[in-house]
């Protein structure tokens, strides 16, 4: 490997591990640096100091519980940059086509396993490339992508459409949108139910967001207005 492979390989793994760390500090649970460290897979020296990294920054706030306990917590700073890393980390690493692969192709297996035959991706990216090229692994077909701010009327084979009714009838959605993940995540469960949306855990998504009062049904055809 030469220096800018290295370099870039460096680059990668400190992305992952700050990505890796706010994600930790997001979901809330008891968490010490030993725990960290053993999640992260790094030594605790090196976990104490991105954490210390990170509160420098203003990424984590941390609140001292007695006796000598310390409780961690997103700063709304944290969460912008925690959104910011994943699209970058999942842009650029050069891990990321295998990984997407295999999350692509277990989460469809997820929803044949629940039921679903047929599934729309929500977001046009290279994540949507990759989930449209799983489906000859899957019992699962993709009828299309929703994207607002379409321009291709196709991508990969499939249909575009800048909402969910102008796709043909679906079961299911995943999202594939890299930028905005948590967001388009929350927005469809808010709208159709956890139970019939996916999304690969690479793209880290916290899978508990506000409840919604009551799921619609799924768009079929034009039977029903978008996303």
């Amino acid at each position: 490997m030469d220096d800018r492979g290295k370099m870039d390989e460096t680059v990668d793994s400190e992305t992952a591990i700050t990505l890796g760390l706010l994600n930790a500090v997001e979901r809330g649970e008891p968490l010490t640096q030993r725990t960290l460290a053993n999640e992260l897979g790094i030594a605790l020296g090196l976990a104490n100091s991105y954490l210390k990294r990170c509160v420098r920054k203003g990424l984590i706030k941390v609140n001292q519980i007695p006796p000598n306990r310390y409780a961690y917590y997103l700063t709304p700073h944290g969460f912008a940059e925690k959104a910011r890393l994943t699209g970058e980390y999942l842009s650029g690493s050069f891990t990321f086509y295998r990984r997407a692969r295999a999350q692509c192709a277990e989460t469809m297996a997820q929803a044949q396993a629940r039921g679903y035959r047929t599934i729309a991706l929500a977001g046009l990216s290279e994540l949507a490339e990759i989930a449209i090229l799983c489906q000859s692994d899957a019992k699962v077909s993709v009828v299309g992508i929703v994207e607002p701010s379409v321009r291709p009327r196709h991508f990969a084979g499939v249909q575009v459409a800048p909402d969910a009714a102008g796709l043909p009838k679906h079961d299911a959605l995943l999202v594939t949108d890299i930028k905005r993940a948590q967001q388009v995540y929350d927005r469809l469960v808010a709208r159709y139910g956890a139970e019939r949306v996916f999304a690969p855990a690479l793209l880290h998504v916290n899978p508990n967001p506000r409840p919604a009062a009551s799921p619609a049904p799924l768009p079929s055809g034009r039977e029903a207005r978008s996303e």
